[in-house]
């Protein structure tokens, strides 16, 4: 299990940096596409994050996004701590904007599309200290 854990934690890493690429050579070349994509990595970067999370307090990885924000409910009835952060309000925030807006529906500010890629790197630097913690 750890293993795996570690693994979603590096790929949501890979993900971010990816997105990040991404936006600046969209940003570049005026590629609407390419901005689209860094959007897409960036929520994918939160999806893996929300899977280790879910994976190391609960011991599953969820099927679907319906299921991961049930189980984001969950861990805030089990965890103050994810509570506090409003995890599941956030990955709902970044599935909203990133995934259904800039993605699927087109609508491009970079401005707010850099937003929410700062936005969802902090999403996933506070899933890793809260898996930090649950180690130890």
């Amino acid at each position: 299990m750890e293993a795996r854990v570690k693994i979603y934690l590096e790929d949501a890493r890979k993900f971010l940096e990816e997105a990040e690429q991404e936006l600046a050579e969209g940003v570049r070349e005026s590629s609407a596409v390419k901005i689209r994509d860094a959007a897409e990595k960036a929520w994918n970067a939160v999806v893996q994050a929300t899977n280790a999370l879910i994976l190391r307090l609960l011991g599953k990885v969820p099927s679907s996004h319906f299921e991961r924000r049930k189980m984001l409910t969950r861990l805030e009835e089990l965890y103050p701590e994810v509570e506090r952060l409003g995890l599941r309000d956030r990955y709902s925030a970044r599935e909203r904007n990133l995934h259904e807006l800039v993605f699927y529906e087109g609508i491009i500010d970079v401005e707010e599309v850099r937003k929410e890629l700062e936005k969802a790197r902090r999403y996933v630097d506070d899933v890793e200290r809260l898996l930090a913690l649950s180690r130890g």
